[in-house]
């Protein structure tokens, strides 16, 4: 090989090193960014007040701002729970509200009363299966979601007592200035261990979890 041949090679082989040195150095920058973002952001995922599932030492955080009266929520809700029976003890599922719909303030305000019997995942479960007929977005019927509660073993009367607290209001004002803070446009959002989902999908949420396991 002649003196002008090595050369050429040595330069090309060089200037290949130089750029995947240059593009693990600016992954490595960007994942101690985005991780930094998130540390600074970490009181923003979750408050005092949020539902959760899971264990607290659970090593996948998922946050999900959800909407009860949200269609693509709904849709989501089997795929969610069934991560939960899958990863089991591996998951701590927190649950944000962005009532973006017309209903759902009323909504959340039921599954809030709800959860002071602790019938919290089951009324969830049951507004998004009956959500087609309560939730319609042409016709919405919110006073069919009386007739459901009692199938989750639901005490009505004393459902349509708390659902008046005026500390739901306040649940939802938070939640709802947490995800502007978080650029949160669109309910489900997702975000694992601090980081935003990085493509809207059944598949690729659950590749991001098992990234983070």
């Amino acid at each position: 090989m002649s003196k002008n041949k090595v050369i050429v090679l040595a330069t090309t082989v060089f200037v290949i090193l130089g750029f995947v040195s240059a593009a693990i150095f600016y992954k490595t920058h960007q994942e101690e960014q985005d991780s930094k973002a998130a540390k600074e952001k970490e009181t923003l995922f979750i408050r005092n007040h949020s539902p959760q599932m899971g264990p607290d030492d659970a090593p996948v955080k998922l946050v999900e701002f959800m909407d009860p009266e949200c269609e693509s929520c709904r849709m989501f809700f089997p795929f969610v729970k069934n991560l939960m029976k899958k990863y089991e003890g591996k998951i701590q599922l927190t649950i944000r509200y962005v009532p973006f719909h017309g209903n759902s303030k009323f909504a959340i305000a039921i599954l809030e009363s709800a959860r002071k019997q602790g019938k919290y995942w089951e009324t969830l479960e049951i507004l998004f299966k009956n959500q087609p007929a309560w939730g319609n977005h042409h016709q919405p019927r919110p006073e069919l979601i009386w007739n459901y509660l009692p199938m989750v073993g639901l005490d009505v009367d004393q459902i349509k007592k708390d659902y008046k607290d005026p500390a739901w209001t306040k649940i939802i004002e938070q939640d709802f200035a947490d995800a502007r803070e978080l650029g949160v446009r669109a309910t489900p959002t997702f975000f694992i261990n601090g980081m935003p989902l990085r493509s809207f999908g059944y598949q690729q949420l659950e590749d991001q979890i098992k990234e983070n396991l």
